[in-house]
């Protein structure tokens, strides 16, 4: 944008540059003949005044010598049954020409001008007077005063560029900070706002952005606290669930039970937690991968063992820290185990592992697999009698976070599933 408004500028200051540059080019020549010519008609003015007084050829010499355009060469005297005095240019057709028609003229020639001018003698015969102007005296001044021009108008349209380009620099500064806000903004950061700056169109733009981010979270914020007061209304029933296990006798398959819906009470809670928070303070949050998955793999370990199902976790002794959310990251990690536990036979094995070279979490499992793995990336689509949007859920995620989800087969037997960080770090 900068180049094209400086080309814009270059075209506009160079064309008023050679409005004005031609005709004073043109004026300046017209001006260093005029000053030539003037030179000459007062050289042969003198000269005049010297024949009036006397046509004797030693006096004429001595004033044509005396002369500084004498004394250069350029001037002679042409007297009637005479030789020439004084230095001539001229021929003599020329010269007897101007002395029978007793008129004032110049000839051309290719080394310069010619102007003679004929003088009436007392004697009633007529004498020319010849004054030499060479091409150096047609144009002295005039490259000078050219170049002076070129210099002038390409001082004007390096101007006119440089403060086109402190104009665009503004416009484009304003222009590449409201672009690179709406970038952020489509991938996710709802917390971008610009600084108004630029003309006033720009600056309207820019207040324009900031009310649409704003209303966007706060919509957004309105749907999370909707989902928060749904997600409230659970509190009823697991009360009663929880009052439920309480009255159960003391065994290990009570104790389980109560330990589930403790578990599930703690869950709920953190959903209403984050369902309140606010999608700007979420945006920036980080979360730790490696602590994450130990954590919930405490309870889905528990539950593996009282099924009799063997399970393997590696990669979680050093920390991974990607920018999700805390509570998606357990959504995500929940999905990918629970769909083992729910689509694998109860003897299946599974593995989680943490690949700290790859910033990768992957699952595998020993079921049957998954046959179809877009469509199982498809939202409310499912071949195994669920809701279809577990793994949605993980892609929408991996997504937001500038990372992927991809499914494949393990060595296991089953599916292997990778979630890949976008921007991680470890440690």
């Amino acid at each position: 944008m900068r180049w094209a408004l400086a080309k814009v500028a270059i075209a506009t200051t160079s064309m008023v540059a050679l409005a004005f540059c031609i005709p004073l080019a043109l004026v300046t020549r017209q001006v260093a003949e005029d000053r030539a010519m003037m030179e000459a008609k007062e050289s042969a003015g003198s000269m005049v005044t010297v024949l009036a007084a006397t046509d004797d050829p030693m006096a004429v010499g001595r004033a044509v010598a005396a002369d500084h355009t004498g004394a250069t060469g350029r001037l002679a005297v042409h007297l009637p049954d005479a030789p020439v005095i004084g230095n001539s240019h001229a021929d003599s057709e020329d010269v007897q020409w101007a002395a029978a028609e007793a008129e004032t003229t110049t000839v051309p020639m290719e080394e310069g001008l010619i102007y003679l001018r004929a003088v009436l003698l007392p004697t009633d015969r007529v004498a020319v007077i010849e004054v030499y102007l060479p091409n150096e005296m047609l144009t002295a001044g005039v490259t000078t005063s050219w170049l002076t021009l070129a210099g002038i108008a390409t001082l004007l349209v390096g101007i006119s560029v440089v403060m086109a380009d402190r104009l665009a620099a503004k416009v484009v500064r304003a222009s590449r900070s409201l672009a690179n806000a709406s970038t952020r903004l489509g991938a996710g950061d709802l917390s971008v706002r610009v600084e108004p700056a630029g003309p006033e169109e720009l600056k309207d733009a820019g207040e324009a952005f900031n009310t649409m981010a704003d209303r966007l979270v706060s919509l957004v914020d309105a749907e999370r606290e909707l989902s928060a007061d749904l997600s409230h209304r659970l509190r009823t029933p697991l009360t009663a669930l929880r009052l439920d296990s309480e009255a159960l006798p003391d065994r290990p398959d009570s104790r389980r039970i109560r330990a589930s819906v403790e578990a599930l009470e703690t869950e709920v809670d953190a959903v209403i937690a984050g369902a309140r928070q606010s999608v700007t303070d979420r945006s920036t949050r980080l979360s730790d991968v490696g602590e994450t998955v130990a954590a919930r793999m405490s309870m889905w370990g528990e539950l593996a063992a009282d099924h009799g199902r063997r399970y393997e976790m590696s990669g979680l002794d050093h920390p991974v820290w990607i920018k999700v959310p805390h509570e998606d990251v357990v959504s995500c990690i929940d999905v990918l185990i629970g769909n083992v536990f729910a689509h694998t036979p109860q003897d299946a094995p599974f593995r989680v592992h943490l690949d700290h070279r790859a910033d990768c979490l992957v699952v595998e499992d020993g079921g049957p697999g998954i046959d179809n793995p877009t469509a199982a990336l498809t939202r409310g689509n499912s071949g195994g009698g669920s809701s279809g949007l577990g793994l949605d859920i993980v892609a929408r995620v991996a997504k937001a976070g500038n990372g992927q989800l991809s499914i494949g087969r393990s060595d296991l037997g089953g599916a292997r599933i990778v979630w890949t960080f976008g921007d991680a770090r470890i440690g």
